[in-house]
C-alpha cells in the first residue's frame, strides 16, 4: 500500500499535465493551460509517440504510462486529476480502449472487460461511480483524466479560457429526450435519466429546456448543460447540432457510440464532440469505440454532482459507471463553476 501524499492546494498541485513532444500543437496547449492555471513546471510530464489517434498496447505501457507513473510517484503531493493535451493518441490498438481510461484505472488490479460481459459487470465497476464525496485518488486508487483537444489550437485555447471564465448559472440546461426507435432497456434507461435530470434542475431553481417531439432541435440561446442522441436520433439534424452554443462551464454528453473516434478531419460516420468543443462547449464525455449504453454517462448525476460543486472531472466521473473502458473526457479538469469559494 502506499502512503498518502498531501493535497498541497485545492488546484494546481493535484494536476499532473501530460504532453506529446512531436507535437507542437501539444505543447503549446499544454503550457497555456499551466500558465493559466498557474501549475509548476514540476507537474508536467513530457512523452514522445507519434501523433496519431491510435498506439499499440506495448507502446502505450512504455511511452505513456510509465512515465505518467513515474511522476506521480515522484512528485511530493498527491496527484488527482492527470490533464492530456491535443496530440496524445486516443486509443489503444487492441480491444479499442482508450488512452484516457487505463491511465485512470493504472492503480487498480482487475482487468479491463472483453466485449459485453455480464459476469465482469457484475464484479466490477468505476469506484468514483454515484460519490457523493469529494474525489480523492488514494482512497479511490485512480485518477481523473481528462484531455485539452479540439480540431484547432485556437479552439484548445479557448476551452481554457471558457473552463476558467465559468460562472455558476441558473441555465439553460437542454435536454432532447426523443430517443432512437429500439425497444432496448439501455435506450430507455438513459432517456429517462434525461427526464429525471431535468425534474431535478427544475426542482432546484434551473431554466430547463426539454424537448420531448420527434424533431432533433437545438436550442436558441446559448445553454449551459446539453444531452442528446446526437446522429442516434432518428431524426437528427446536422445543421440543428452545429448551431448549438454553449455558456462558459457548460457541460455535454451526447448517447453516440463513436463520439470521440478522432478530433481530426473526416468524412462520414457518427456526430462528433469536437464540433461541439468549436462551438464553445466546456466540458464533454465522448468515446473512442463502441462503449455499450452502459458506459454513458447518467445525465442526473452529472449535472446534480455539477451544480453541487464538483469539478468537471469529477461530475463526468461520479456520472460513469465503467473503468479501463473506452470514454474520454474533454476539458480542465478543475473547472467547477459551482464550488463555494472562501
Amino acid at each position: 500500500m502506499r502512503a498518502p501524499k498531501s493535497a498541497a492546494t485545492n488546484g494546481a498541485d493535484r494536476v499532473l499535465v501530460v504532453v506529446n513532444k512531436r507535437s507542437t500543437s501539444s505543447e503549446v496547449v499544454g503550457r497555456y493551460y499551466m500558465q493559466r492555471r498557474g501549475i509548476r513546471q514540476s507537474h508536467l510530464v513530457v512523452v514522445d509517440v507519434p501523433v496519431n489517434d491510435d498506439i499499440g498496447p506495448l507502446d502505450f505501457r512504455a511511452k505513456i504510462l510509465a512515465p505518467v507513473r513515474a511522476a506521480i510517484d515522484s512528485l511530493p503531493v498527491r496527484i488527482d486529476f492527470i490533464a492530456l493535451t491535443t496530440g496524445i493518441p486516443l486509443r489503444i490498438g487492441n480491444g479499442g480502449y482508450s488512452v484516457d481510461a487505463h491511465l485512470a484505472g493504472m492503480r487498480l488490479l482487475i482487468p479491463p472487460m472483453v466485449g459485453f460481459d455480464s459476469a465482469w459487470l457484475s464484479t466490477h465497476r468505476n469506484p468514483f461511480f454515484g460519490s457523493r464525496e469529494k474525489f480523492a485518488s488514494d482512497r479511490f486508487n485512480m485518477y481523473l483524466v481528462t484531455r485539452l483537444d479540439c480540431a484547432h489550437v485556437a479552439e484548445c485555447l479557448a476551452l481554457v479560457d471558457n473552463c476558467l471564465a465559468a460562472r455558476a448559472s441558473k441555465g439553460p440546461f437542454f435536454f432532447d429526450a426523443t430517443a432512437p426507435q429500439i425497444a432496448d432497456a439501455g435506450f430507455r434507461a438513459q432517456n429517462a435519466g434525461m427526464l429525471a435530470a431535468a425534474a431535478h434542475l427544475q426542482r432546484g431553481g434551473a431554466t430547463v429546456l426539454l424537448d420531448t417531439s420527434k424533431r432533433f432541435v437545438a436550442a436558441n440561446v446559448p445553454v449551459m448543460g446539453y444531452v442528446s442522441w446526437g446522429s442516434n436520433d432518428s431524426q437528427f439534424d446536422s445543421s440543428a447540432y452545429h448551431a448549438l452554443r454553449f455558456l462558459p462551464g457548460a457541460l455535454a454528453e451526447t448517447f453516440v457510440s463513436t463520439s470521440g473516434r478522432t478530433f481530426g478531419p473526416t468524412v462520414g460516420g457518427q456526430s462528433r464532440i469536437v464540433d461541439l468543443i468549436g462551438q464553445g462547449v466546456s466540458g464533454v464525455k465522448g468515446y473512442v469505440s463502441e462503449p455499450y449504453t452502459i458506459a454513458l454517462a447518467h445525465p442526473d448525476i452529472l449535472f446534480d454532482r455539477y451544480l453541487r460543486g464538483f469539478t468537471l472531472a469529477e461530475s463526468f466521473y461520479a456520472a460513469s459507471r465503467m473503468v479501463l473502458w473506452k470514454d474520454i473526457v474533454v476539458g480542465d479538469p478543475l473547472c467547477a463553476p459551482y464550488a463555494i469559494t472562501p
